[in-house]
């Protein structure tokens, strides 16, 4: 029998910002396919097919040398996270020269915390090991995750730097294979963000099972893991470490990531935050792709990425605006929607026309 508690959290009202995440990236995710993609099988373990999930490859049209690669794990608050969330950052970046790879994991109750970061890791496995078959570059690598894609991909980053410090024999992919690890709106405490979480409607019964109960919690807080003596020289380890946040963001506060890097730092990992004022959850992964013209969290990711090749830096100052997807008064509706999770906004209080 379904979890009560479940079911009220995806009817809530203070929820429906993810149901129009997801109407929004389907209608983008048609206009996406026009690109080209494909759908690739990558193993969970060495049984059948039905034991494996996909990833979703997009490609750039010129295919005139390797390419590199974005390893995206998309987010969902652990429950409703699908490959296809990826497909308007796929366009975007394939139309810069990048290609982009989706990866599709559990969730939950299909698969709890743990098999989320064991999925991810797999995906990331892949792309390091098979991506040159496709056109890719496997030494122009980068990892990204989007709000709980960002937590999840961060998980695996740590795992495999835990793993790598303490000399595990057997490791299908390695750090030193990431140039830099993005994350988008994404959440690093969670001993901090499950009172939060469960003011909003992801409610602290559920969240805990999703995290394998109240003693795991510190597990995946990588926070606090970064803050363990007995792991520092693990964590040095890591990549560049870049976070994007919306100062408006009610869904995770944008202080998670300002604390995160502020701890990476203090272990000297290099790491930094990019704050976007007043920018909501959806609107740098959403809003902002569908309403064509600059997109700045997309210009600031692309540049760091092209930091070093003042070809493509030339190259991007040149990209024409991009079209306009949806008209002006569907976005504002999707923000306004958002924006009603916070106590501090009320529909009346919101044009959308």
């Amino acid at each position: 029998m379904r979890n009560p508690e479940l079911v009220i959290f995806f009817m809530g009202r203070r929820q429906m910002d993810h149901a129009v995440y997801c109407a929004w990236v389907l209608l983008g995710l048609a206009y996406a396919r026009v690109y080209s993609s494909w759908s690739l099988l990558f193993p969970l373990s060495s049984g059948p097919p039905r034991d494996s999930l996909r990833l979703d490859l997009y490609l750039p049209k010129n295919k005139d040398r390797p390419k590199s690669v974005v390893a995206f794990v998309t987010g969902g608050a652990w429950i409703i996270g699908y490959k296809a969330w990826g497909s308007l950052l796929g366009q975007q970046l394939s139309e810069r020269g990048k290609m982009v790879a989706c990866i599709d994991y559990r969730n939950f109750p299909q698969g709890t915390m743990s098999d989320m970061v064991a999925d991810a890791s797999r995906g990331i496995s892949f792309i390091c090991n098979k991506i040159a078959e496709y056109g890719g570059d496997p030494s122009r690598i980068y990892l990204m995750g989007q709000s709980a894609g960002a937590h999840i991909a961060a998980c695996a980053l740590v795992e495999q730097a835990i793993k790598e410090f303490g000399e595990v024999e057997s490791t299908s992919w390695s750090i030193s294979q990431m140039k830099a690890y993005f994350g988008l709106s994404g959440g690093y405490n969670l001993e901090n963000l499950v009172d939060y979480f469960h003011q909003h409607g992801l409610y602290r019964s559920i969240f805990l099972s999703i995290m394998e109960g109240q003693e795991s919690l510190r597990q995946f807080s990588l926070e606090l893991v970064a803050q363990d003596p007995n792991v520092h020289l693990a964590i040095y380890l890591l990549p560049p470490v870049i976070l994007f946040h919306g100062t408006g963001d009610y869904s995770i506060p944008s202080t998670a990531s300002v604390s995160f890097v502020e701890t990476l730092r203090k272990v000297g990992v290099d790491a930094d935050s990019i704050l976007y004022k007043g920018k909501t959850h959806t609107d740098l992964f959403l809003q902002d792709p569908m309403r064509g013209g600059r997109d700045d969290m997309l210009e600031d990711l692309v540049g760091y990425m092209h930091a070093c090749d003042p070809e493509a830096l030339v190259m991007d100052a040149r990209s024409p605006p991009r079209r306009r997807m949806v008209p002006e008064f569907m976005l504002r509706l999707a923000r306004a929607v958002a924006l009603s999770d916070s106590k501090e906004i009320s529909w009346k209080h919101v044009s959308i026309f």
